[in-house]
């Protein structure tokens, strides 16, 4: 379990380095302020569809029809197959596409006619913006199609490559062609607009030449009345309506808190990222591990391996994102300084992002739990479970968001997201047991209590720490920055896993042990 999630986990803490870059370079060009917000806004609407029609819903459901197509058909069969799905899915994001941009279009207009002028000048700005930036959706959920195929030939590497690809246009933008085009910032970011749309085609026709070399030509395939089309939509709609609950959680909030102020959404945003970090290399690394193992143990019934494995994988997040989530909490101020307080990320938006990141800090352990939880689920064959727990929590995320935001703003959002990530972890939680009275977790509870004091005490080191780098030195230049945020989470990590060790925690002692058998020469 330890070497497959740490295997993901590498991967994709490179891919979130570079994603890091680019919010560095993104915060420096646009700031945290009004336009900044308008086109992470904006940015939001085509994600949101592209994970409701492409990553996630989509391909879940079609890759085990194109792996069984290759397996119990002809290849001439698996390729027809691929291009009805995909004939589809250019038919439906494309009607999706024109009928949002007519949306848009006649919005603004309405909002500056004679008649009245109900929409601000930054909402306009916002509108805009989405109106570049939406054709971007067709070209991602192909591009994601295209990746899921490569997975299913056995191609890992290339597809892996198609963000680094993406983030590389972005970054390349901001830094080389944005400021050359306009005389304002504004002017600027819809230069950054049409870069996003480019970007998406160029992730989508980098992966076609591979695909080619396995023998795929991309044809047009009448989609209606296909056998497989029908059933990659059978089989999607659950997936595509939990999928839907947490994003539109996410907009609603996002909305909620542009319209109480339009500098809120940017600050939020840098902290998601920062937060986003350590979920992603081993919470959803783990997540992504379990449910194929999961699935396994499922069909052959063999559910108390299946509760040990889930116990087992529960510890080892707690051991891993509960000095992660300590760390964001009392670093977050340092961490947010040295990555973004440059150009125009002033140190009030350095203040305000970090407000929010300490919010969310705490809510890393059930943001990670969620996702594996809900892989649980799936792999005995409920999806339906999930999506009602992520619906009710979307309700209980809006509601926090009304009350808490208008007063602490982007302090708020994090503590609104928090609290209804702590309600969806234990709804799913007392659900999973509903299925598995058997699975009771209670095993693990000391060894939880015991991961907390020595995480407290790492949390201590680490303030204690970066109070003395920032009294002695300040805060001022790139290397005082680096070890206010380093130094503390080195001394932090040793102190955490000597006490661990010291209290034969058997999860420190398992991590410690494959961490240092990489280094270990083989005979």
């Amino acid at each position: 379990m330890l070497k497959s999630a740490g295997a993901m986990g590498i991967a994709t803490f490179l891919s979130r380095i570079l994603g890091l870059v680019r919010e560095m370079v993104y915060t420096s060009f646009m700031g945290a302020g009004a336009e900044a917000g308008a086109f992470r806004l904006a940015l939001m609407l085509p994600n949101l569809f592209r994970r409701l029609l492409g990553e996630g819903a989509l391909t879940a459901a079609f890759i085990p029809i194109f792996k069984d197509k290759e397996k119990n058909s002809s290849e001439p069969e698996m390729w027809r197959a691929a291009n009805a799905v995909i004939s589809g899915l250019v038919i439906v994001s494309s009607l999706l596409v024109g009928v949002v941009i007519l949306g848009l279009t006649a919005a603004i207009w309405i909002g500056n006619s004679g008649f009245t002028s109900i929409l601000r000048p930054n909402t306009e700005y916002m509108l805009s913006l989405s109106r570049v930036m939406f054709p971007y959706l067709i070209f991602i959920c192909i591009a994601a199609v295209l990746m899921g195929m490569l997975n299913a030939r056995g191609h890992f590497f290339v597809p892996a490559m198609g963000s680094v690809v993406l983030n590389v246009i972005l970054i390349a933008t901001v830094l080389l062609v944005a400021p050359h085009f306009g005389n304002s910032l504004r002017e600027h970011i819809y230069v950054l607009a049409g870069a996003v749309v480019l970007a998406g085609i160029i992730q989508a026709a980098y992966q076609l030449p591979t695909l080619y070399r396995e023998g795929f030509r991309l044809r047009w395939v009448s989609p209606w009345k296909d056998p497989t089309v029908k059933a990659v939509v059978r089989n999607m709609i659950p997936g595509m309506m939990g999928v839907a609950a947490f994003q539109l959680n996410v907009v609603i909030t996002q909305a909620i808190a542009w319209q109480t102020d339009n500098s809120i959404v940017a600050a939020f945003d840098a902290a998601v990222r920062l937060m986003e970090f350590p979920q992603g290399i081993f919470g959803i690394s783990l997540a992504t591990y379990l449910l194929p193992t999961l699935s396994g143990l499922a069909s052959e019934k063999k559910f108390p391996e299946f509760r040990n494995t889930l116990t087992q994988g529960v510890g080892y997040l707690f051991l891993i994102n509960l000095l992660a989530g300590m760390l964001l909490l009392v670093l977050a101020e340092p961490m947010v300084r040295l990555l973004f307080e440059r150009g125009k990320f002033t140190a009030m938006d350095t203040y305000r992002s970090s407000i929010a990141l300490a919010c969310l800090a705490p809510g890393l352990i059930a943001f990670s739990l969620n996702n594996v939880t809900a892989r649980a689920f799936y792999a005995l064959g409920d999806t339906k479970t999930p999506m009602k727990i992520s619906s009710v929590c979307l309700v209980l995320n809006i509601i926090f968001g009304i009350i808490l935001i208008p007063t602490f703003q982007q302090g708020g959002m994090g503590v609104a997201n928090t609290l209804s990530g702590l309600f969806n972890v234990y709804l799913l939680i007392y659900a999973l047991r509903r299925k598995l009275p058997k699975l009771t977790f209670r095993e693990l509870l000391p060894q939880l209590g015991q991961m907390l004091t020595c995480a407290t005490a790492a949390g201590v080191v680490a303030w204690g720490s970066a109070w003395g780098c920032q009294a002695y030195f300040g805060d001022a230049g790139l290397v005082v920055r680096f070890l206010t945020v380093f130094l503390p989470i080195a001394l932090a990590t040793g102190v955490y896993f000597a006490l661990l060790t010291w209290l034969k925690i058997p999860q420190a002692k398992d991590v410690l042990d494959a961490f240092l058998e990489k280094f270990r020469r083989q005979p």
